[in-house]
């Protein structure tokens, strides 16, 4: 760790499943001095920070674990990842989580409140998109500085299907994952690369079926929900990954969600990642039929916002 991360401080709401293994992801890859852990429910806190620090004191990291309320997050975190949410069940898809994730958010935010300037808000609880464009409404900061997750996981999964089918390291392939995270997304086939080679120009066309491919891409944490409940490692693992390209200003090209001016909403599209949080958006060249994919998932997040904004108005 360098001598700046161990000034670092990384606030992540929500001790449960995915705010837990968030945390224990920043002590395996150390990039923050101190990570703190907020939640409502004090026990599990309490209890989750005891055995997260557990996991510090064989002498590899330098990181500190330790329980913090909302204001202390606001006012010394450098990175708030924002886990907190509703448990997403069986057969419910992340869209009808939004009222009461919504809820959640809001809630946090005002708790949280001054926030540093140079802050970073994270957004990983879901449905990712949405929460991420009100927390940009609610937080105040400025909009490059709120950000979430999006297809970054997505695109993980999706590499990870290539590399089995292809039989070439994941890490060889450049595959994005696109626009909502969720039932819109779509895969930018056109832009797909191995070892810097347009994919048509290295597999046989035969040797992948897409459809399937973005299918079981989509589908995949749904599969892993129906047989152990819900999804932990990888999205723990993502939002390590970006908290590392911000504090230590990497400038890593990732697929995150961030507001897309022409659009007016947030989704995925490739951004470059450094410690001001996004610095400036990769554009695509998509082909026609994914540019008009991109926008249909904008219009269906826009409807969603718009049915999310009624019922706030509602006092819903």
């Amino acid at each position: 760790m360098d001598q700046a991360a161990l000034t670092s401080t990384i606030a992540i709401l929500g001790a449960g499943d995915v705010g837990s293994t968030t945390a224990y992801s920043l002590i395996l890859n150390p990039v923050a001095g101190d990570v703190l852990l907020v939640d409502p429910k004090t026990a599990v806190r309490d209890a989750q920070v005891q055995d997260l620090s557990d996991a510090t004191y064989h002498g590899n990291t330098s990181t500190r674990v330790r329980a913090a309320e909302h204001k202390e997050a606001g006012s010394q975190a450098d990175i708030i990842v924002v886990t907190a949410g509703a448990a997403q069940k069986k057969g419910e898809s992340r869209t009808d989580l939004i009222g009461r994730n919504l809820k959640i958010l809001g809630s946090a935010i005002d708790d949280m409140k001054p926030f540093r300037d140079d802050t970073i808000l994270l957004i990983v609880a879901n449905p990712v998109d949405v929460l991420t464009y009100f927390a940009q409404k609610f937080s105040g900061l400025p909009k490059g500085q709120v950000f979430g997750s999006g297809t970054f996981l997505d695109s993980a999964r999706l590499r990870g299907i290539l590399a089995e089918r292809t039989g070439v390291a994941a890490s060889s392939i450049d595959a994005y994952v696109l626009g909502e995270h969720g039932d819109s997304q779509m895969v930018a086939w056109s832009t797909a690369t191995i070892g810097g080679v347009p994919l048509a120009g290295v597999v046989d066309e035969s040797q992948i079926d897409r459809e399937k491919i973005a299918d079981e891409t989509k589908s995949k944490a749904a599969a892993i929900m129906e047989a152990k409940g819900a999804t932990a490692y990888g999205i723990g693992g993502v939002a390590a990954s970006i908290c590392k390209s911000i504090l230590f200003d990497q400038r890593n090209i990732l697929p995150v969600s961030h507001y897309q001016e022409d659009l007016g909403v947030c989704l995925s599209m490739p951004a470059v990642l450094g410690r001001k949080g996004i610095v400036r958006t990769i554009p695509m060249p998509l082909n026609d039929k994914e540019k008009e994919a991109v926008k249909k998932s904008a219009e269906s997040l826009k409807e969603v916002i718009q049915e999310a904004e009624k019922n706030q108005e509602q006092g819903k």
